[in-house]
């Protein structure tokens, strides 16, 4: 029983193999990339002329926050540098 299922698994693992490998290798599918590599230009334009132009409605919208430098000016100074220099 279980040299049958090894024997089976293998079977299923070559087929699967020479299935894809022989769908790769196929002039179908061959056709089918060159076509769609020499057409790539042309569909990428055709995709971006049908693009929505959306209108900028993001004025006035960031305000600068100021009380990062208040925070600054009202923090007292630091000491460490003054105890290494005695």
């Amino acid at each position: 029983m279980f040299k049958f299922i090894n024997f089976f698994s293998i079977l299923v693992f070559v087929l699967f193999f020479y299935f894809t490998f022989k769908f790769y290798i196929s002039s179908k599918n061959i056709k089918n990339i060159n076509l769609n590599r020499s057409n790539i230009e042309q569909i990428l334009e055709n995709k971006t002329t049908k693009l929505p132009i959306l209108e900028n409605d993001t004025n006035n919208v960031i305000e600068f926050n100021s009380s990062f430098s208040e925070e600054l000016e009202n923090e007292k100074s630091r000491k460490f540098w003054d105890l290494l220099k005695k």
